[in-house]
């Protein structure tokens, strides 16, 4: 389990990070290193997160897009805000919001910049920051399971190419803008950001502040097809394709008559019934570049 760190009020108290992998357990020392010598209280927890964070002013959360996910699904009434330093396989939600800054450049404004704001995504009552897919995306992490990831899109390569050839359209029935549409679908990606899946520009309008999903439904799409549809969707070109239909909306339902392979800012899950929408709760983020 990744580590969470917690500015306090209190004194230093935590677990050791040596059990750590790089580059998690460099940052999370980069990060006490830090703290200790501005003199911020703080805790460290590693092993085991606590049951709640009351009393705590922030929350820094050091891994990836799948760490977040976990965190805001287990806290769910955590008001502090966040920071998420880079340290997982999936980072577009660091990359989004914090770009390029150093650790000691984040962590500065972290404890001295304004708070934003952004919107939070719910599917069957589970939250998201980055994006939901279904079909090709989910049968992809499906194929993760259990395997170790690499940063970027380095682990997803030889998933990508087996279910470019080999994943099957499902008859689905999806619910967006009070339109049914009725159709075999390839994918259907309900985007929060533009990117995620290191690099691919799922969504190229998507804001994470405006309060609308981007949705994209790709019909039923032949092997070659495929490749050119792959080809375009990691420049953000895809959303005029004549097998795609692109909207954006607040809510949208997908129903199946079978369980379909679908993640959550790449955690997996697996069901017949999607329902999605925004959560009206948004969360708070410290030290980040977004504009």
């Amino acid at each position: 389990m990744s580590p969470v760190i917690s500015p306090t009020t209190g004194t230093l108290v935590g677990v050791s990070s040596s059990s750590l992998e790089q580059p998690v357990k460099a940052i999370a020392e980069e990060i006490v290193t830090s703290l200790t010598t501005k003199e911020i209280a703080f805790d460290i927890y590693n092993e085991e997160w606590p049951s709640q964070f009351e009393g705590y002013t922030d929350i820094w959360i050091v891994g990836g897009d799948g760490t977040l996910n976990r965190f805001i699904n287990q806290y769910k009434h955590a008001t502090q805000p966040l920071s998420l330093f880079r340290a997982g396989s999936g980072n577009d939600l660091h990359d989004m919001l914090f770009k390029d800054l150093s650790v000691e450049e984040q962590l500065t404004r972290a404890l001295t910049e304004k708070v934003v704001l952004v919107d939070v995504g719910l599917c069957n009552e589970q939250l998201f920051l980055v994006g939901a897919g279904i079909g090709f995306d989910g049968a992809i992490v499906y194929d993760l399971l259990g395997k170790k990831r690499l940063a970027g899109k380095a682990s997803y390569v030889p998933a990508i190419i087996k279910n470019l050839m080999g994943y099957t359209e499902k008859l689905c029935e999806v619910i967006v803008n009070e339109l049914l549409i009725r159709q075999d679908c390839f994918a259907i990606s309900v985007a929060n950001v533009k990117r995620y899946a290191g690099e691919y520009m799922v969504a190229p309008n998507a804001s994470i502040t405006d309060g609308l999903l981007d949705v994209s439904i790709a019909g039923k799409i032949s092997p070659l097809k495929r490749i050119k549809f792959l080809t375009m969707l990691s420049k953000g070109e895809h959303l005029n394709l004549p097998f795609v239909n692109y909207q954006q909306a607040s809510r949208v339902s997908v129903h199946c008559a079978i369980p379909l392979h679908a993640h959550l800012d790449g955690e997996y899950l697996k069901s017949d019934w999607f329902d999605i929408r925004l959560a009206e709760k948004k969360l708070a983020f410290s030290g980040t570049r977004f504009e």
